[in-house]
């Protein structure tokens, strides 16, 4: 089985993927008290009498719970949507139900059309967020000094510009040491490095992005430290989907400047189950193969296991390659043969979800608002999202057990699903 990743197109970009979900709070279960109607008072040995009659009562409920049937038409009872209960519908209201799934169907067909609609809408801005992109790969490398009109906006901290007093006087400070520094040394302070662009932008954002930061050893960071641009590049003709591009500047690790990788999506129901729809959703990713130069291929290394001769009792010293923990394996995803029927064991089924998850997330999140996760402006805006997901789990909990609540039932705002 392919993990599903349900994706939602150009509507929510800053959700995950989530299902519809109801949540039912202060549900109460009220019994009627017992009445006197009569008014009139009950004599002892009725009171006798009557409570050899509850007792009765208590011992033919004690024996009937007992009984698995009387357990099941008392379950079937509670539960008006168990398969029992639907074939035990009169044949014309059976007929109506059909009727009513190919209703459903059809709606199915309608918001899959939506969102294809909504995809042809965001191609057509295409153009616009890539000379935005990239004129921000220009600074970022360095190509390009932003200028001071470029360089104005408004700072959220108000003692910002105390701060930037200090900052520049330690500046001058340092400069000013350095400088004398050099002379005593007799150097030349044109001698010294130039910062250009933002240094480590992208490596700095994967390190603190939790399900990058995961992936990412720490053999991968002096080759994370040359990646210059990430793309997206959106695939609207033959297999639809969009490819990830990585750029790197010239290294010493690989030959390769671009890194791909490609994932297929699919915007129509599966005709096989097609009310698991819940929109376009990611069914397959290609990789690519990375040129690696000689004793620099981070995804494999290198171990030694001893081997013992039975007869002889030899012992040899055997160097064996296995795969090696890195960031870089995610260009080589498990792979799922088109039109295969085999199932996929869990380990790799799990990996391929992950992997689902995470080209999603790059694609949607981090291209997107790549400054603000280097800056934990975006890191800051999803923590208050967890908090808050947490607070309303908890108040589900309290309402649950509130003896007193009054029976509601709330419509959890619904997540974007993931792309």
């Amino acid at each position: 089985h392919i993990p599903r990743v349900h994706v939602c197109i150009g509507v929510n970009r800053n959700a995950t993927n989530s299902s519809h979900k109801a949540k039912v709070s202060g549900l109460s279960n009220r019994m009627a008290e017992p009445g006197n109607p009569s008014g009139v008072a009950v004599e002892e040995e009725d009171h006798t009498e009557c409570i050899g009659e509850i007792g009765d009562h208590q011992t033919i409920a004690s024996q009937l719970m007992k009984n698995p049937g009387v357990l099941a038409a008392l379950q079937d009872k509670l539960c008006a949507s168990s398969p029992s209960y639907i074939q035990s519908l009169p044949k014309e209201v059976k007929r109506r139900i059909k009727a009513l799934k190919k209703l459903q169907n059809e709606v199915i067909n309608a918001e899959a059309q939506f969102y294809k609609e909504v995809n042809t809408l965001e191609l057509k801005y295409i153009p616009l967020y890539s000379q935005l992109f990239e004129k921000r790969k220009d600074i970022l490398i360095g190509k390009k000094e932003p200028t001071d009109e470029e360089c104005e906006w408004p700072s959220d901290d108000e003692d910002d510009k105390e701060k930037d007093e200090v900052v520049k006087l330690a500046g001058e400070l340092k400069e000013k040491a350095t400088v004398e520094g050099v002379k005593e040394a007799g150097g030349d302070s044109a001698n010294q490095p130039e910062v250009r662009g933002v240094p480590k932008f992208w490596l700095t954002i994967f390190k603190s992005v939790g399900m990058l930061a995961d992936m990412v050893q720490e053999h991968d960071e002096p080759i994370l430290a040359h990646l210059q641009d990430i793309q997206v590049v959106v695939h609207d003709k033959e297999h639809v989907g969009f490819t990830l591009e990585f750029y790197f500047e010239p290294n010493e690790f690989f030959t390769d400047t671009v890194l791909t990788k490609r994932y297929e999506m699919r915007y129509e129901p599966d005709p096989q189950d097609p009310f698991s729809y819940e929109g376009p959703e990611i069914i397959k990713c290609v990789g690519c193969t990375i040129n690696w130069n000689k004793g620099k291929n981070v995804t494999v290394k290198q171990i030694k296991k001893k081997q013992k001769h039975k007869g002889r009792g030899l012992t040899r010293t055997v160097t064996k390659q296995v795969q090696a923990d890195s960031f870089f394996n995610f260009f080589n995803p498990p792979t799922v043969q088109d039109g295969s029927e085999s199932e996929m064991d869990e380990e790799s089924e799990a990996l391929l979800g992950a992997d689902f998850e995470i080209g999603h997330f790059i694609r949607e999140r981090i291209i997107p608002r790549a400054v603000l996760f280097f800056t934990g402006e975006a890191m800051d805006s999803e923590e208050y999202d967890e908090e808050d997901n947490e607070e309303a789990e908890d108040d589900e909990y309290e309402d649950d057990n509130d003896p007193d609540g009054n029976p509601e039932i709330q419509a959890k705002p619904t997540e974007c699903k993931q792309q």
